[in-house]
């Protein structure tokens, strides 16, 4: 048949028997049927796949890193990954690619590092977003007898690339759903498996398709949110939140230079100087990234590029001047109160959007001993406040609180921002010393932050976020921070955070209440 001797003549490395049989069963379909115009489309298909195509990979680790660190700064521990992947190719070319999930806040540069890489490897690039993704069909492909049939995201990401080994960034993994349709977690465990995936199936396609050249990035904001199988296959990474200094290198490398260009000024007719980036971070952002900033910059660039056209001039943007173009600050320098109050202490939390600083309040009534819970806390937070009540209970000779005040009194802990859902143990710490502050009526040193989980012995045990952890407090302008000791090994990353912030490191819940309980207010 003179269309099957093409197919063989393109050298198309795919099975021939599968092409042929769709053409065998065209020939016998009428020509303007609907089953004739699927079987059309299903060959239109696999013609259309990259096969045996491939992209020569970029090896020169000097040329990589060049690339890398032109397009971010800082990042050095995913570059450094990078650097020793290329390595490896250098020596074994055949190489599995390597399936890499970053981790981290919004705004820190996931999906930028992704292109970065493609672009440094020499790469092609797409990009597949699976928020809301409920249905296994946008993995696996839909089965031919489905109107409107297609093939899965992977698929038609490959043929849009036009290569077998494009870098292929899988935006918010952890957003994945599941629903009646079937669950696309579970499919997407065929996929980032080394050992299926060089024989994945889709549905559509029906012939075995090789993905393990791809190199699969994963992003991510919520580690928890995604399935212990799933996380098993991929390298996590962690993308920590900026400092403020690194804020500013980012945008005057960066940012500053893409908004004016966006806005057709010429880079060289206005400067943005570090205290002008200082004020917009600390005054109208608050975010571990910097996606606001960009935001912000891009509508200076705006109110600038207007001034010029209505003028003729150009504007100088100081510190003194910004609130003009800007409005007025969103965020001043004291966000938090720095009044020692009784029951109320500065936690720590660690959330999909970076550290925060939370506020824990414990208060006394009169009843009959209940203990009340309420800011939407989650079930993991409510058994940290019941063991932190157990300690000051089963203590209480040690702070001079009568056993009287546990049944005449009700105890009622409360973390505002009642609208958004709380949980996980590392505000032990924090509850502990609201729930002692209130039983001794002693005031809590506001200077504090804290976080920690704690045990009925009083341990603080360890915790996760540290980074963003301590940022927070340096953006609330905190002089010190408490942690637990066992958190230390991770110093090394973050002491370079420190140099205006003191940091205590604790075992025991006497340091830090010790530390942190003033004296009783002279009435």
């Amino acid at each position: 048949m003179q269309i099957v001797n093409i197919f063989f003549i393109t050298g198309k490395n795919f099975k021939i028997e599968e092409i042929g049989k769709q053409i065998n069963r065209l020939e016998g379909m009428a020509p303007e049927s609907m089953e004739a115009n699927v079987t059309k489309s299903h060959i239109e298909w696999l013609l259309s796949m990259p096969w045996g195509q491939y992209t020569q990979d970029d090896l020169d680790l000097a040329h990589v890193k060049e690339v890398l660190d032109e397009d971010h700064y800082g990042l050095d521990e995913i570059k450094d990954r990078i650097l020793d992947f290329i390595a490896i190719r250098n020596l074994k070319q055949d190489g599995v690619s390597p399936i890499l999930c970053f981790s981290g806040a919004p705004g820190v540069g996931k999906t930028s590092l992704g292109k970065s890489i493609a672009r440094s490897l020499g790469r092609k690039f797409q990009r597949i977003s699976l928020g809301g993704v409920r249905d296994e069909s946008e993995i696996r492909g839909h089965r031919k007898t489905y109107v409107g049939a297609m093939p899965g995201r992977f698929i038609q990401a490959i043929k849009k690339a036009g290569s077998l080994n494009p870098v292929i960034l899988i935006d918010e993994i952890d957003k994945i759903g599941a629903d009646f349709r079937g669950d696309p977690s579970a499919a997407m465990l065929e996929v980032l498996d080394p050992q299926q995936n060089a024989e994945f199936y889709d549905n559509y396609l029906g012939v075995p398709f090789d993905l393990s050249k791809v190199m699969f990035i994963a992003t991510a904001n919520d580690l928890s949110q995604i399935s212990e199988p799933l996380r098993d296959r991929m390298e996590i990474i962690e993308l920590s939140g900026y400092t403020i200094e690194e804020k500013v290198e980012i945008a005057q490398r960066h940012i500053v230079k893409r908004a004016l260009r966006e806005a057709g000024i010429d880079n060289d007719d206005v400067q943005m100087n570090k205290n002008v980036l200082h004020s917009i971070i600390e005054h109208y952002t608050r975010e571990s990234g910097v996606r606001q900033l960009t935001q912000v910059v891009k509508r200076l660039a705006s109110k600038i590029a207007r001034h010029f056209v209505e003028s003729g001039k150009m504007i100088s943007v100081t510190a003194a001047n910004i609130e003009k173009y800007l409005g007025p600050k969103r965020f001043m320098d004291d966000v938090l109160s720095k009044e020692d109050m009784i029951g109320i202490t500065n936690g720590l939390a660690w959330t999909a959007h970076g550290g925060e600083v939370l506020k824990i309040e414990a208060v006394l009534m009169k009843g009959h001993g209940k203990l009340l819970l309420t800011g939407q806390l989650g079930d993991v937070m409510k058994e940290s406040a019941q063991a932190a009540l157990s300690y000051v209970r089963a203590h209480a000779e040690e702070f001079d609180i009568p056993h009287t005040l546990f049944d005449e009194f009700d105890l009622h802990i409360h973390v505002p921002a009642g609208a958004v859902p709380k949980d996980g143990p590392s505000a032990g710490i924090t509850m502990l010393s609201s729930i002692l502050s209130a039983y001794t009526q002693r005031p809590i040193d506001a200077s504090f932050a804290m976080t920690g989980e704690i045990n009925l012995r009083g341990d603080v045990m360890p915790i996760g976020g540290v980074k963003e952890k301590i940022l927070a407090a340096k953006r609330n302008n905190l002089s010190a921070v408490i942690l637990p000791e066992s958190n230390q090994n991770e110093f090394v990353k973050v002491k370079d955070l420190v140099k205006d912030i003191e940091v205590i490191w604790v075992k025991h819940a006497n340091e830090v209440l010790h530390r942190v309980l003033l004296p009783k207010k002279q009435k």
